[in-house]
């Protein structure tokens, strides 16, 4: 493909953000648990997130000095707007400092508005979802093997297992997704929410999810997976079924349309046909 927005070449944008990502995972591999800090009630940071996060930014920076950085605990580094990218060095904290094996990097490059290239390494099974628009989305092993991703075919949510999350204000916000899930809880065949935004659409660009909703998110959360799920066939909206937005906060991910009308069904049924209400 052709220039990027300055970049050079959307494949070598992505061949270079894959590097990235696996070694950041290799840096989370080699770290313990490390020094944990709450930034909320339920909300963590350790010390090998920042580690991480500022290996991402240094590599980031020497590869697309112009482009801009969002960074989960960094904060936004100036830049060309009209580049950017989301980074999470570790999308699942809590999991990751507790020892639950279900954590990820994640990278999202936006370009003019547009996600154009998405990458999420799973760091416990050593893989590594890459996609870039209009170049499929793709599983990448430690051995260097290469599989192209295809979402499940369910098309009814009696059969679907879909995943969610909660938000950090559970504890206190009335919206937090209790609704939603007990609507999906007595429809759908089963619901996982094993805590990584990212990895939730990269298992369903994956085929192992069918579908995934979630609310209250950052920009962070979903730039990496988003691109996963829509280069593997799957649909990508927000709660009213409009086009996706990183700033919306809200997401409702499937692998085909019959599906995903079902899932917005329920969910305006539950909301009443409104959008998040906090």
């Amino acid at each position: 493909m052709g220039e990027q927005a300055g970049l050079g070449p959307l494949d070598d944008v992505l061949q270079t953000a894959v590097g990235i990502a696996q070694q950041a995972a290799e840096l989370i591999r080699h770290r313990a648990r490390g020094e944990v800090h709450f930034k909320g009630a339920v909300d963590l940071v350790t010390d090998v997130d920042t580690a991480a996060e500022a290996l991402i930014a240094a590599r980031l920076h020497a590869a697309f000095p112009a482009a801009r950085l969002v960074k989960e605990e960094g904060g936004v580094e100036a830049g060309d707007a009209a580049a950017t990218w989301y980074v999470d060095p570790i999308d699942g904290t809590t999991n990751f400092a507790h020892g639950f094996p279900q954590f990820a990097v994640s990278l999202g490059l936006e370009l003019a508005g547009e996600l154009a290239v998405g990458v999420v390494a799973d760091v416990g099974r050593r893989e590594v979802y890459a996609a870039a628009r209009g170049l499929g989305a793709w599983l990448l092993d430690d051995a260097g093997g290469r599989q192209r991703l295809t979402v499940s075919a369910t098309t009814e949510l009696s059969r679907a297992l879909l995943a969610t999350g909660f938000p950090y204000d559970r504890h206190t916000a009335v919206d937090c997704n209790l609704a939603e899930f007990e609507a999906f809880l007595r429809r759908a065949q089963g619901i996982r929410r094993a805590g990584s935004a990212a990895l939730d659409l990269a298992f369903t660009a994956r085929g192992w999810l069918d579908g995934y909703w979630e609310m209250k998110l950052q920009p962070w959360d979903l730039a990496g997976g988003v691109l996963l799920v829509r280069e593997a066939g799957g649909l990508v909206t927000g709660y009213d079924g409009g086009p996706f937005a990183l700033g919306a906060r809200q997401v409702v991910a499937s692998c085909n349309p019959r599906l995903h009308d079902q899932l917005l069904a329920v969910l305006q049924q539950v909301r009443g046909g409104q959008g998040p209400r906090d």
